[in-house]
């Protein structure tokens, strides 16, 4: 079968319509310029009859016969006078033109001197590296047109660029991060100093938009963020390419922001996170934040090198298995994160090859947070200890099938003091404080699309997730409640969020020795209502043997301090979450009635 051709109207239709279009707008230009006394005269006589109306409603009923008797008499006048009429319909369409004048004060065509000069030397400084030997007809020269490569331009009421288009010529090596590295640090210079610019790269078009950015709002607190289980806010971005936004309080108000949303879990791309920043970059309120918003829906356990106690008010909370800042207890605690993972991914193996969903143990998140774990590293090759950075490593490849999430805070310059699994597992990558481009490019992998400053406040930074682009990032405020430099609005809003204290179990209803090994910090986390065990007799069946996880020193109860290091004892005991560690003795019991 033949195919008809289409229509000629419906093959070029689109350049018919445009040259319609454009022919219309060329006859409405031209009517309205001949038009425009007439339009003017119009107007005049509206107005002038908008302000008769409002005299005659302003005027008192009692006058309104006098003031209409004398309009008459005027308008009678003019009539008998010899060329009156004439000169009436002269005098008022003069009035009438004067009145219809576009009385709006006439925005300039142009920039005015200074910003000409400042256009001027931003045009100049860009032409080494614009321009070429080779081109017959540069675009760049030295006293060449600037209006040219500048066809659009915004002022602030300084006199500084804040919007401004470049176009640049096409054998630029736009495609080369250096060369955009050069002329996006020029820019930055030229425009003023102290700002964030926002650079935009038209590689089809030749052309570069710099934009300059708001500061990020600082005011914002912690706070319950509307989220689905899996996400944890990590701050508070520019709208520029983020769509999400959420509703947050502040005071009385409540206002929509567009967050950086870190999602973790099974699905999870970036299940690990790596926050590095100079001292006092607000890298300790990053980890309270994200501790506060996993606490709603899984357990934590921190480890703080820095030893100055930011994470006190955590200590005993619902959820808080473990707080450690020494390197006892640190590598106590990560050796028996080591073994939980194991025993997660052992029973939700067997749970897979039955045909049975996961246990529910395996299905809660469990959260590790280390703050400076670098600082355990020289006491540890000192003491002949085990480094505890390497007892990561089960945790950071593993970690993502057993719920398992890991955070790494460390300062900048510590980098390299970190272990290789720790910086290859952590593709969610964070940056607080002042840092240069060049660190910036070596933790976020890329360099950002924003100039960074020398002066930023606390909390302020740059987050890339995997291989995502790179967000401005504003972390909200998460003081230490017990810090007495602490306002009392951002006390009361982190002590809101914390969850209550675990009350102390009594002593009978404890398991017994033989269900949790003295001196495990695990025992101080079981719950008041312990799992009810079972006393019926269990069926002997062979049981797989589990690997022996060694015990955590004993963690510093609630109501006093306790004594740490005391001697593990090891027992066939299988590694248990702390809220299953009653339950791990069931089985144990059950064999001891049935022995009797």
């Amino acid at each position: 079968m033949v195919r008809r051709p289409l229509p000629r109207i419906l093959s070029n239709g689109s350049a018919q319509l445009a040259r319609s279009r454009e022919l219309a707008r060329t006859a409405a230009d031209s009517a309205t310029d001949v038009l425009h006394p007439l339009i003017t005269i119009a107007r005049g006589l509206r107005r002038l009859a908008s302000a008769g109306r409002r005299r005659w409603a302003d005027t008192p009923k009692d006058r309104r016969g006098a003031l209409f008797f004398l309009v008459a008499a005027a308008v009678l006048v003019v009539a008998l006078a010899p060329y009156g009429p004439l000169l009436a319909v002269t005098t008022l369409m003069a009035v009438a033109a004067w009145r219809g004048r576009d009385r709006a004060p006439s925005a300039s065509d142009g920039p005015d001197e200074s910003q000409i000069r400042r256009l001027k030397s931003l045009y100049e400084a860009l032409v080494p590296y614009f321009s070429a030997a080779e081109d017959p007809d540069p675009l760049y020269s030295h006293g060449g047109d600037w209006e040219k490569v500048f066809p659009e331009y915004e002022f602030d009421g300084t006199g500084r660029i804040t919007y401004l288009v470049i176009s640049y010529p096409p054998y630029f090596t736009d495609g080369e991060p250096e060369s955009r590295a050069r002329i996006e640090h020029l820019l930055g210079a030229k425009s003023g100093r102290g700002r964030e610019y926002h650079f935009v790269w038209d590689e089809e078009g030749n052309q570069l938009t710099v934009q300059v950015l708001a500061p990020l709002p600082t005011d914002i607190a912690a706070q319950p963020f509307v989220t689905s289980p899996g996400e944890t806010v990590l701050g508070f971005t520019d709208p520029i390419r983020v769509r999400r936004t959420l509703p947050l309080t502040h005071g009385e108000q409540r206002r929509d922001v567009p967050p950086v949303v870190w999602r973790t879990g099974i699905r999870s791309t970036e299940p690990h996170l790596l926050a590095l920043g100079q001292p006092g970059s607000g890298i300790s309120t990053l980890l309270r934040s994200i501790a506060l918003q996993a606490l709603h829906h899984g357990d934590v356990v921190i480890v703080d090198g820095g030893g100055t106690g930011e994470y006190a008010c955590l200590t005993g909370r619902d959820g808080v298995l473990a707080v450690e800042c020494g390197p006892a207890g640190a590598l106590a605690v990560l050796e028996w994160a080591a073994h939980e993972t194991e025993r997660r991914l052992s029973a939700a193996n067997r749970a897979h090859q039955a045909g049975d969903p996961p246990p529910e143990d395996t299905r809660r998140p469990l959260w590790i947070l280390l703050d400076r774990p670098s600082a355990f590293t020289h006491p540890a090759a000192a003491e002949g200890r085990e480094d505890p950075q390497s007892l990561l490593h089960l945790p950071l490849r593993h970690g993502r099938p057993a719920n398992v999430t890991v955070v790494v805070a460390d300062q900048l310059d510590s980098l390299e003091i970190l272990t290789a699994p720790v910086r290859r597992h952590t593709r969610a990558r964070v940056v607080l404080g002042p840092a240069t481009t060049e660190q910036l490019t070596a933790v976020l992998g890329v360099p950002p699309h924003t100039t960074p400053v020398d002066q930023v406040p606390a909390g302020r930074g740059y987050a890339r997730l995997g291989t995502g682009p790179v967000h401005r990032l504003q972390v909200p405020a998460t003081p230490n409640p017990y810090d007495e430099a602490t306002s009392d609005a951002h006390r009361q809003a982190v002590l809101e969020l914390l969850p209550p204290r675990t009350a102390p179990a009594k002593d009978a209803e404890r398991p017994g020795p033989e269900a949790v090994p003295a001196g495990s910090a695990l025992l101080d986390a079981l719950p008041a209502d312990p799992v009810p065990l079972e006393k019926e007799p269990v069926e002997k069946e062979p049981v797989q043997k589990e690997p022996v996880q060694k015990p955590l020193p004993e963690e510093v109860l609630p109501g006093g301090p306790s004594p740490v290091g005391a001697a593990p004892k090891e027992g066939p005991a299988e590694t248990a979450a702390p809220k299953d560690m009653a339950a791990a003795a069931a089985p144990k019991e059950a064999a001891v009635a049935e022995s009797s």
